[in-house]
């Protein structure tokens, strides 16, 4: 099932211009730089213009990292060391600012923006936190499914709300992050279903699984996609199944994003599953989708490769919160500033080759 306005919004998504990214092309020709000298930042360039439909695309220097926190009731299986009130402590460290992701987006003069998704915890209201509560956690998946395809509608709905909102508000880019004790159980799933890789070559071991947890956390996403039997061309009944509301949130971001024709730069294997399930309902947003980091959970490898990306860092990160994608967004800047800033070799009088 399907809402109107998620249909609607789906259907806006165009593919990215190729006349720009063509003009893009002759213009990084032009440059006074040997071809192909500045490697990736040249990519992402190109790739910049097409999603804008502009030559020299925009810098972006406007970012906003929309976190989503949410939990998760497969967690009552035994998939990760930490308890799941921490999910409602970190976001209040968040909403405090002493987070990680805090720390990097000031530094990156990135704006967060926290919406309680669902968080199965109580808190305090708090000026910084938005309170978007579609259920107050998943369901168990082992034994039913996570959510209904309705609350998966919505979930969606408030991530496209968030979208909406910061491009309205002159956001140029958009961030993912999130805050889900265990939310890297339904991430493997969602990388499995899409990608069709085996789920013990997409499970990683999270925020600190040892072997024996590492070995039932495999066991339970095998278990949960036996009972389900999800099937990719029905994208919204998969993630229904086995995914999270921040998942859901994510996804309905990254289609937001994509219908103002603005990049979305992924975090890590949560940002990048959820990803998967944007681009199942919407092919075209693909394109505007930048990878920002490779970290430690191998099913981001997996679903950057079926999504046709490569990751601009690769530091070894396994926080999430949108960390390693705040990281990047230095390098999205540099590879649109470049198109902007750099000299001609007509202009410059600078001999060609």
């Amino acid at each position: 099932m399907t809402s109107a306005r998620l249909a609607h919004l789906i259907a806006r998504i165009t593919p990215i211009d190729e006349q720009a990214m063509q003009a893009a092309r002759q213009l990084q020709a032009d440059l006074t730089k040997p071809p192909g000298s500045l490697g990736a930042l040249e990519d992402l360039g190109i790739r910049l213009a097409g999603m804008s439909g502009q030559c020299p695309p925009p810098i972006p220097e406007q970012a906003t990292v929309a976190v989503f926190a949410a939990d998760h009731g497969v967690v009552a299986r035994g998939v990760t060391p930490w308890p799941q009130q921490v999910t409602v402590q970190m976001l209040m460290n968040m909403a405090n600012g002493g987070a990680a992701v805090n720390v990097l987006a000031r530094r990156a003069g990135a704006e967060l923006v926290l919406t309680d998704i669902g968080v199965a915890g109580e808190h305090p209201d708090h000026p910084a936190i938005a309170r978007r509560t579609v259920r107050r956690g998943t369901a168990d998946f082992t034994t039913g499914t996570a959510m209904t395809p309705a609350e998966a509608v919505a979930a969606i709905e408030v991530g496209i709300d968030v979208a909406e909102q910061a491009v309205a508000d002159g956001a140029q880019i958009l961030l993912t992050g999130e805050m889900g004790i265990g939310n890297t159980t339904p991430s493997a799933a969602l990388v499995a279903v899409f990608t069709g890789a085996d789920v013990h070559e997409v499970t990683g071991r999270g925020a600190g699984a040892d072997d024996a947890m590492l070995t039932t956390k495999r066991a339970v996403i095998s278990d949960a996609l036996a009972l389900h039997r999800p099937d990719p061309a029905d994208p919204l009944a998969v993630l229904a199944a086995v995914g999270g509301l921040e998942h859901a949130a994510l996804a309905g971001l990254v289609l937001g994003a994509a219908a103002h024709r603005v990049p979305v730069l992924l975090d890590g294997v949560i940002a990048c599953s959820a990803a998967l399930v944007a681009v199942a309902l919407a092919p075209a947003a693909s394109g505007y989708l930048v990878a920002g980091h490779a970290g430690d959970e191998p099913g981001i490898a997996a679903a950057m490769h079926h999504l046709g990306l490569t990751p601009l860092v690769d530091l070894g990160l396994r926080l999430g919160e949108g960390t390693g994608a705040v990281l990047a967004l230095p390098m999205v800047r540099a590879a649109a500033a470049v198109m902007h800033e750099m000299s001609t070799f007509s202009s410059a009088g600078v001999s060609g080759r």
